[in-house]
């Protein structure tokens, strides 16, 4: 289960030195074709680390012929040597396998304003592309951690194709991606306008519906890649169904190994009168501290949930909203309903559903509460 189990890629992850625990840290996965058409994401941050600055370019004419990331440090904010040094990876790695620097995605994850030994990642290229091979994913997937508690790998079959993939991230999981960087691999023949499409369609509603503390990365970046080399061109529908399988379950994996996290939240809007509005009232509920902070404590205080929709722009009658948690409807046209005893917070799993009652559009958000243990990592993050 990993980014190599489609025909087609190879993959490493191997130890650079960056980590100062001498953990793994740097993961390439390449493209062996025949063909490398490719789709890429990026984080809505205006503040882009240079990594991103790079593969922005690189992306452009759909072809992407391998991917290096590394951990220990973002690489963003570190001046223009920064920016060399992400070039001088992308021209190792292309040296290596015999391309072009252009068709090389360079991703960084880490702390903001660390300035990466290039000489430590310049022979992690190397070791790695001395390493590639054909059940490397999981390596990889390793690799590419940096506060996540496990590797993250996801596979989805079609009819005689499939799609793998890895991400890493654990915190500052917030719209138009997350502090996290996903590969994923497909050997279907897929032109990369139709990737494009269809990755498009699939982080709209997995990734971008992630929202754990509302904090967004300068890091964030989505990469498909298509080798073909199963031959058999799937449908665009069937396509983008099996990518937002994919996207979702490493989505719900991002949430579970959250900083500290002890519940995971799905907070579902039916009956808007948009879904932009559905996205934009799950998100205000998922980013308000006194309603994460409430589950933490098992505390079913629907008063919080009220409170933070009322922030928002979606049509809606503040007197008549409807909240139920865990199935339990604490709240009926916007007085007291159901017993708040008899809401179980104990397990990890809580569902929020909001009933607007203004259309027929609904949305789910993801989310996680608010914990000292939460605190407690981000406090002590870069120390």
């Amino acid at each position: 289960m990993s980014v190599t189990h489609p025909s087609g890629f190879t993959a490493a992850g191997v130890a650079a030195g960056l980590k100062s625990s001498g953990a793994k840290d740097l993961a390439l996965v390449v493209n062996q074709g025949p063909t490398h058409d490719s789709a890429t994401v990026f984080t809505a941050n205006r503040c882009k680390a240079n990594p991103v600055l790079w593969s922005q370019e690189v992306v452009k004419d759909g072809t992407v012929k391998a991917v290096v990331l590394n951990s220990g440090g973002a690489n963003c904010y570190t001046g223009p040597d920064g920016f060399q040094t992400t070039h001088a990876v992308a021209e190792k790695v292309a040296d290596g396998l015999g391309i072009g620097a252009i068709d090389v995605v360079v991703c960084s994850t880490g702390l903001i304003g660390l300035a990466n030994d290039r000489d430590q990642l310049l022979g992690g290229v190397e070791q790695a592309t001395a390493e590639l091979a054909e059940d490397g994913g999981p390596s990889a997937a390793e690799a590419i951690m940096t506060t996540d508690s496990v590797s993250k790998n996801v596979v989805v079959e079609g009819a005689g194709w499939s799609i793998g993939g890895m991400a890493k991230g654990a915190g500052m999981l917030a719209p138009q991606l997350a502090t996290m960087l996903v590969v994923i691999t497909t050997d279907a023949v897929v032109p990369s306008a139709e990737l494009d499409a269809a990755l498009r369609a699939a982080t709209r509603v997995s990734f971008d519906r992630l929202d754990s503390d509302g904090c967004m990365s300068t890091n964030d970046t989505v990469t498909v890649m298509a080798s073909g080399a199963s031959g058999i061109t799937p449908t665009p529908e069937d396509f983008t169904a099996a990518l937002t399988q994919a996207c979702t379950d490493l989505a719900m994996q991002l949430l579970k190994d959250a900083e500290g996290a002890d519940h995971e939240i799905a907070i579902t809007t039916l009956h808007a009168a948009s879904e932009d509005e559905a996205v934009e009232v799950g998100r205000s509920v998922a980013r308000s501290n006194l309603f994460k902070a409430a589950i933490f404590g098992q505390d079913p205080n629907w008063g919080r949930v009220l409170a933070s929709i009322g922030t928002t722009q979606a049509q809606f009658d503040p007197a008549d909203l409807d909240v139920a948690m865990n199935g339990v409807w604490v709240c009926k046209q916007s007085t007291p309903a159901e017993d708040p005893a008899g809401v179980d917070l104990a397990g990890r799993e809580v569902s929020v559903t909001i009933d607007l009652k203004s259309g027929d559009a609904r949305a789910t958000v993801w989310t996680n509460d608010l914990t000292h243990a939460y605190v407690h990592e981000n406090s002590a993050y870069s120390s």
